[in-house]
């Protein structure tokens, strides 16, 4: 690299700037200058000294449910292809030297900069006790820190006929995730804290009781006002915990989780200040004495403390970002507030939460039946809040943390009481109430999206701010701000299906089913107006379809379908069409293989395995498919409902039938839900996958619904999808046995079919679901509406009702004389489908090679293509 003098008028190319540490800020920081430098002022060098990419490791614990490393990767693959950003995989920074502005690295290399930010995080704290040592104990704060303590586990696991023990040194934030690490290894887990209750820097003793009661109901034991004197070992491994006062611990695993401290040494040796704690100290702009070093995220030492959550070091990054770009932001000092689900258990805490402010008023609501504590704290006219903290049932926090030093304008108390609480309206909320603390966006900034941004739904106002693109649990208030501000503009905000009915799709859906209309006709005589659109139509025969008023080319039902759906076939761009047949989980016998590649001779069909397991037949004439259909059904096969808005695959790897890695059969799972699932008609199209093991195979994971095989059972993630927008399915339970997850399964698939919008994909639903996965999952699993049996019935419903749809227009005369080439020559096929060679098989011609002449013309050499 060579160095250049910063700001200097005949500076050639871009200002080098080398950030130390490879974390979420660091990334954040990389992220927020590419995005706003369009004059390329800045080339980025990024040194990270783990030998992977920045990821996310609030999801750390997400490592032992299934996840590979690199799902954790945070953003996408794009910005390291930036040609002015350069990643420097498992490359630590090992000196700076300020004066001649260089930066020393552990692979022996030398660079310079214009300016240095130091990123480098922070560090987990081991307490002195004797036996830290020991093997058996362990950190956690790293991939490789988790990885490591699942592979021990894994080896005790064969060591040892018995369930194994662990303990976790510390009940903070970091405490609790690596009990729920030790619960997904399945290890029984027991909290130690010093201090008198869970999480002490977060909730109070009100709600610390209650989280204790709330992680000791999962099997978690707890032990507070403890302190650890010392480990003890047998043969070099942890065997067990002894404690200042009570009795000792038999363990065979520990993990020290009792805080962090700043990765401050290189500042150090350069010379630069430090805190009285630890931390590079740096002013509000985030920058050090020198005018050239920067320090952002757990390192910095900004306003006289280090700060150890994501939120405040996301904002020092977006501060360095607009510095370094000439702009004059600060740092507006740190929002502490935290929104987590730690073992399953919702803990949400912000603004004053222990009332430390002089006449203060505390509102609490606890039910430790229903496991729920809830505390805002008011000024002393209990008009202003101040701060809360909520344990169990966090959904409230969205709401209510933008409000902190604002009048609530209403009774506290309505904002804590369940479903029927009152949030604080959207439109109520100050321009600079920030909203989404991830990314530092205010009410303001997302009104302005709306109001001179052009934005007009959620997705937009994400991709415009970055609000909610984060943890996500502001989104439900977002989209209030949204819906509020479109409507001040005059913009109709409507849920109408299109211009001929009001209703949304999902009221159409229940109204349909409540009165059990069955054609398009009834429905828009008594529901709508018109005759119907493009829009309307498929929507209608699609919900006839789901409740299983018959066959889709019933009577007037055939004119409601997409073009499609008209011949249940795929339409190709030479007019010709794609057959698929169903094969289940991939899975088919020698007899059926050669059964298809018969027809795909006798029809001269090009051939294609898809990527959901099955094979696609090309060039067929409309005409030839129920010729085809016929062939394809005498041999076993069914329709694969490659064409219609419903369930196209559940793909699956070889599982434990084959593979020495599998540890539970998932071609038996996939299979068995293919049939289960054949046919159901939704707002989307549908894929699914089963993984027999946690390595993946079948990516299910980006599917719709993805299952992935365990020790004990099987997780299930819901909402992933590839396309223009891939998304990684969730986590919606885990360990379930094969009955729990299919009726889980059941209800999630019956439940999005009736309440996602037009055309809406899983993952969209369930990301602008209000209240998002939780709500979900609590509808579910939880039976929270008290709907859940009329799901199992609606899926029950579907099953003992589905029938092939290929059978059944083969044995109608009158849906048959659709599949004809011309009504007025019903004998004569369709001569402009014209076809050259390629590999072995027939594909469209272009212009130019009909022009030429040498071509397959369907109709015309019918010894070719019969």
């Amino acid at each position: 690299m060579t160095q250049h003098q910063t700001g200097t008028p005949a500076q050639q190319g871009p200002r080098e700037l080398v950030v130390v540490g490879g974390g979420m800020v660091a990334r954040r920081l990389v992220d927020a200058l590419r995005s706003r430098d369009d004059a390329g002022q800045w080339a980025i060098t990024l040194l990270c000294e783990e030998p992977r990419a920045p990821y996310d490791r609030v999801a750390l614990t997400s490592y032992f449910t299934g996840r590979d490393p690199e799902d954790l990767a945070l953003g996408g693959q794009e910005i390291w292809d930036d040609p002015l950003v350069t990643i420097r995989r498992g490359v630590a920074a090992t000196s700076v030297d300020r004066a001649a502005r260089t930066v020393d690295t552990s692979d022996g290399r030398t660079l310079t900069y214009d300016s240095l930010v130091l990123a480098t995080g922070s560090y987990a704290a081991v307490p002195p006790v004797p036996g830290k040592d020991l093997r058996g104990a362990f950190v956690y704060r790293t991939i490789d820190d988790v990885a490591d303590l699942r592979t021990h586990v894994e080896t005790l696991r064969g060591e040892v006929d018995r369930p194994l023990r662990g303990a976790v040194v510390g009940g903070g934030l970091l405490g609790l995730e690596a009990a729920g690490a030790l619960r997904a290894l399945d290890v029984e887990s027991t909290v130690v804290e010093f201090a008198p209750r869970l999480m002490p820097l977060q909730v109070d003793e009100g709600g610390g009781e209650a989280l204790r009661r709330l992680i000791e109901g999962l099997g978690v034991s707890v032990r507070t006002n403890t302190a650890t004197s010392k480990i003890v070992g047998h043969r070099g491994q942890v065997a067990r915990m002894e404690f200042a006062e009570g009795p000792a611990l038999d363990v065979d695993v520990v993990v020290f989780a009792v805080g962090v401290r700043p990765r401050d040494e290189l500042a150090r040796e350069a010379g630069l200040e430090v805190g009285e704690r630890g931390g590079v100290v740096v002013d509000d702009a985030c920058r050090t004495a020198d005018p050239h070093v920067w320090a952002v995220g757990e390192v910095a030492c900004i306003q006289g403390r280090c700060l150890g959550l994501v939120a405040p070091g996301y904002t020092m990054a977006e501060v360095v970002a607009d510095r370094l770009l000439g702009g004059e932001g600060t740092f507006p000092g740190a929002d502490l507030s935290t929104k987590l689900k730690l073992l399953g258990v919702d803990v949400a805490s912000f603004g004053d939460a222990f009332a430390q402010e002089r006449g203060s008023l505390e509102v609490v609501i606890s039910d430790p039946v229903a496991g729920v504590y809830k505390k805002l704290v008011m000024s002393d006219d209990a008009k202003t809040l101040r701060g809360g903290i909520l344990v169990g049932d966090a959904g409230a926090y969205a709401s209510l943390r933008p409000m902190v030093g604002r009048e609530l304008g209403g009774d506290p108390a309505a904002y804590l009481l369940p479903e029927g609480s009152a949030p604080a309206p959207a439109g109520d909320l100050p321009d600079d109430a920030a909203v989404c603390s991830c990314n530092n966006v205010t009410a303001g900034t997302i009104r302005c999206s709306v109001t001179e941004g052009g934005c007009t739904d959620l997705a937009g106002v994400k991709a415009c701010t970055r609000a909610g693109t984060s943890c996500g649990s502001c989104l439900p208030l977002v989209k209030r701000l949204v819906t509020t501000e479109l409507e001040k503009s005059g913009v109709e905000v409507s849920n109408a299906l299109c211009e001929h009915f009001d209703l949304s799709r999902a009221q159409l859906f229940d109204v349909v089913r409540v009165q059990g209309l069955t054609t398009f006709s009834e429905i828009v005589a008594r529901h709508g107006r018109g005759r119907g659109c493009d829009i309307c139509k498929p929507v209608i025969g699609s919900i006839l379809a789901s409740l299983g008023t018959g066959h889709i080319l019933e009577g007037e039902r055939a004119t409601l379908q997409d073009t499609n759906d008209h011949v249940m076939a795929n339409l190709q761009k030479d007019g010709s069409y794609s057959v698929v047949p169903r094969i289940p989980g991939g899975e088919v016998t020698p007899e059926g293989l050669l059964a298809i590649g018969q027809v795909a001779k006798d029809f001269g069909l090009y051939t294609k395995i898809t990527g959901g397991q099955r094979i696609d037949l090309f060039g067929a004439r409309i005409d030839q498919l129920p010729k085809i259909w016929k062939r394809l059904v005498d041999a076993g096969f069914e329709s694969g409902h490659a064409y219609g808005k419903s369930l196209r695959t559940v793909k699956s790897c070889v599982g434990s039938t084959w593979c020495r890695y599998g540890v539970q059969d998932s071609v038996g799972l996939a299979i068995a839900l293919e049939l289960r699932y054949r046919g159901l008609r939704s707002p989307h199209k549908i894929k699914l996958g089963v993984s027999g093991c946690a390595r993946e195979c079948a990516e299910a994971r980006g599917k719709d619904v993805g299952v992935i095989a365990t020790d004990n059972g099987w997780n299930l993630y819901v909402g992933g999808n590839g396309g223009f927008t891939p998304r990684h399915a969730q986590l919606l339970a885990e360990d379930l046995d094969t009955e729990t997850l299919v009726s889980a399964i059941d209800r999630f698939l019956v439940y999005y079919v009736r309440t996602a919008d037009r055309l809406q994909r899983t993952a969209a639903w369930v990301e602008e679901y209000e209240g998002g996965l939780e709500a979900i999952r609590a509808v579910v699993l939880d039976d929270a509406l008290g709907i859940c049996d009329d799901l199992d019935a609606a899926m029950a419903a579907h099953v003992d009702s589905y029938e092939d749809e290929w059978a059944a227009a083969l044995d109608d005369p009158e849906k048959l004389r659709r599949f004809e080439s011309f009504v007025n020559a019903p004998d004569q096929p369709d001569d402009s489908l014209a076809y050259v060679g390629e590999r072995g098989q027939a594909r469209p011609a272009t212009a130019e090679e009909r022009d030429g002449g040498a071509v397959l013309i369907a109709g015309t050499t019918l010894e070719v293509r019969r």
